[in-house]
């Protein structure tokens, strides 16, 4: 999991192929005027998806994960809190993985939490569990796909 600003976020493209693509494609992103939905940016293996929504709290956010993709979370406007839990750790699933959504749930709570504020973002990978929404207050963020294969 990586938690770091826009304006930084070269230091994070040795880690994969794909992150220079995807950070300036969402460098190139107008959150405020783009619909909500999954936008295209380079077919199916790196995406958007844009959210106008309001934080859920953190009693009601459900930790998640994925297996054939990365998330960049980006925070356009609000603050998000986010949750974050070792996969090793999560052993008790509450829905089975759906191969065509990418994602599967566990019960249980984040081992951390932590806010990410206007121009941050946060990178998950297959290996790290989180919750997101778990804030209070609108949100304008983008999640980037990127394709871990």
């Amino acid at each position: 999991m990586i938690l770091d600003r826009l304006d930084r976020a070269e230091r994070y493209f040795p880690l994969h192929p794909g992150f220079a693509e995807a950070f300036a494609r969402l460098r190139g992103l107008d959150l405020a005027t783009m619909s909500e939905g999954r936008h295209p940016l380079d077919g199916d293996r790196l995406w958007a998806i844009v959210n106008h929504t309001a934080g859920k709290g953190m009693d009601a956010v459900i930790l998640e994960s994925h297996r054939k993709f990365i998330d960049i979370q980006y925070i356009d406007a609000g603050v998000d809190r986010m949750g974050w839990r070792a996969l090793a750790d999560c052993t008790d699933v509450s829905v089975p993985y759906n191969e065509e959504r990418d994602i599967v749930f566990f019960h249980g709570r984040p081992a951390a939490w932590f806010d990410v504020q206007p121009g941050q973002f946060a990178v998950f990978f297959p290996d790290d569990v989180h919750a997101p929404l778990a804030g209070s207050g609108p949100l304008r963020r983008a999640i980037i796909k990127v394709a871990v294969a």
